[in-house]
């Protein structure tokens, strides 16, 4: 498929209604305003292919953005794609969900999120705490770097409350990743969630509740998840 056959598609399944609860959640124009299932023909039909993410990634509309995270040949993407990509990232589903997911499937992907989470733009900051996240639900405990996430965990203790929003939200989501999917950290993880407390994120224009970290860790716990990483971050 071309790039202009997938937004001729695209646009033909936008939905006003749809835009209008994604505008609520940080989605920036343009964007036709599709749903995910309809985006899944189009994946399914394209698999991966790593030239027409980053086309499709380039005209700026969200839909077309968030369906190249979908068929991304992640590890073909360098450092300059990443950077540049993370860089356009203004809307949140993009910045803190289609970046992240591509970034962990990436080379550069750990090295890039620390660079990342330093970041003076909020939405920089969180797509680095969002693909931190990613990265310790898929891959195995022996192929991270524990310390290095200590350090990151003893950080969000210290930075969480008076981070900027956006920020803080991802940072919540580190912290319930690292509880659920990182063995080694399982315990330090839940006495540093207890020590945190509530954290407050505005959510203006919706009804989402800010997910209570020891709490979600917990129940995973007793559903016997802890541990059990991702086949995939993509959906």
């Amino acid at each position: 498929m071309t790039v202009q056959e997938i937004m001729d598609d695209l646009k033909a399944h936008g939905s006003d209604s749809i835009k209008k609860i994604l505008l609520k959640h940080g989605v920036k124009e343009p964007f036709f305003g599709v749903k995910i299932e309809y985006m899944k023909p189009i994946q399914k039909k394209v698999k991966m292919d790593y030239q027409l993410a980053k086309d499709l990634y380039a005209t700026g509309n969200a839909d077309a953005m968030y369906l190249a995270g979908l068929i991304a040949d992640d590890g073909k993407m360098t450092r300059d794609d990443l950077q540049l990509w993370a860089k356009q990232a203004l809307s949140n589903n993009i910045g803190e969900y289609t970046v992240p997911w591509v970034a962990t499937g990436s080379k550069s992907g750990f090295e890039l999120a620390l660079e990342w989470i330093d970041s003076p733009e909020e939405y920089i900051a969180a797509c680095g705490w969002s693909t931190l996240s990613n990265i310790v639900s898929l891959k195995p405990d022996n192929e991270l770097d524990i310390p290095e996430l200590k350090r990151l965990l003893e950080r969000v203790a210290k930075t969480i409350h008076t981070s900027p929003n956006r920020v803080r939200s991802t940072m919540n989501g580190f912290l319930i990743a690292l509880g659920t999917y990182v063995i080694p950290l399982y315990e330090k993880t839940i006495a540093t969630a207890k020590s945190i407390g509530a954290v407050t994120v505005i959510k203006e224009g919706t009804s989402c509740k800010v997910p209570d970290a020891t709490e979600y860790i917990m129940k995973a716990k007793n559903k016997g998840a802890l541990g059990k990483k991702k086949k995939t971050v993509k959906c």
